[in-house]
């Protein structure tokens, strides 16, 4: 049995999947706001009651925003500023006494949708969070890229590209810097603009310079914002004007799996090697 965590900004979600990939059990719970030690009981005790209530013990699989530093082990970069030079992997090993596996949560959506889903056989696909914050996620003939530094894909942190004057020089981030892809693009920013064209024009250009990079076949959405349906059909046309060739054929589509395929992509880190 393997067990996926889905750690988010507001909700933490478990999943329990079968060795066939089949759901077994799905919960989630509220993310304790701003506290640490609070975080990691929330998590021990999904972890537990889904193995009380399966009469099993499983591998464990955790997906959160940010990334564990390659040097230091601590994590970086999370909207979740609580987490952030925490020993996370360390403290969750403790907790739960056992081994696990982390990953940065947009990799756990890219894992699961190149797995089983909407980039199932794609050569190239790019998977983009838009919730809480804004993540993203690189995928090559399935194998999800982590990087050197553990931040492939992290194009929330860019400034957004081609801003216009009345943007400029952007919110500020929790990261320090302004004007970035997040500030504009993340859940709180849609529900902050009246008028949903704007953020569908900042969205296309933030992707094409993306696709003007990686050229990839297919674009994934997950999080809340992926569930707003005019997006796939104005996004790929605006996008037009940014891309850089004189066609685009290239599909933006929202996650297979919904909202809950990154705690899928968390579950499959045991025993996938597709995530490097």
């Amino acid at each position: 049995m393997r067990i996926g965590v889905d750690l988010g900004g507001t909700k933490i979600e478990v999943v329990a999947l079968s060795d066939d990939g089949s759901e077994l059990i799905r919960r989630r719970i509220p993310t304790p706001a701003r506290d640490y030690a609070a975080t990691l009981d929330a998590i021990a005790g999904l972890v537990n009651d889904t193995e009380a209530a399966l009469g099993r013990r499983g591998s464990v699989g955790i997906g959160t925003p940010g990334a564990i530093d390659a040097v230091s082990g601590m994590l970086k970069n999370s909207n979740s500023a609580v987490l952030n030079g925490k020993p996370l992997h360390r403290d969750l090993e403790s907790v739960l006494d056992r081994r696990i596996r982390i990953a940065n949560d947009a990799n756990c959506l890219a894992l699961s949708e190149a797995t089983d889903g909407a980039a199932t056989g794609a050569r190239v696909m790019f998977a983009a969070i838009l919730g809480t914050g804004v993540g993203g996620a690189v995928a090559f003939d399935g194998n999800v890229v982590a990087g050197r530094n553990n931040i492939a894909g992290e194009w929330g942190h860019n400034q957004l590209p081609w801003m216009h004057d009345d943007e400029m020089p952007g919110p500020g981030c929790y990261c320090g810097k302004r004007g970035c892809i997040e500030t504009f693009l993340c859940g709180p920013a849609l529900q902050r603009e009246p008028d949903i064209t704007v953020y569908e024009d900042r969205l296309a250009r933030a992707l094409a310079a993306i696709v003007n990079v990686l050229d990839p076949d297919v674009i994934v959405l997950g999080g809340g914002v992926s569930k707003v349906d005019r997006l796939y059909g104005n996004v790929p046309r605006l996008m037009e004007r940014y891309v850089f060739s004189t066609s685009v054929d290239i599909a933006v589509v929202p996650a297979k799996h919904g909202d809950s395929s990154g705690v899928r992509g968390a579950a499959m880190l045991w025993p996938s090697k597709a995530l490097r």
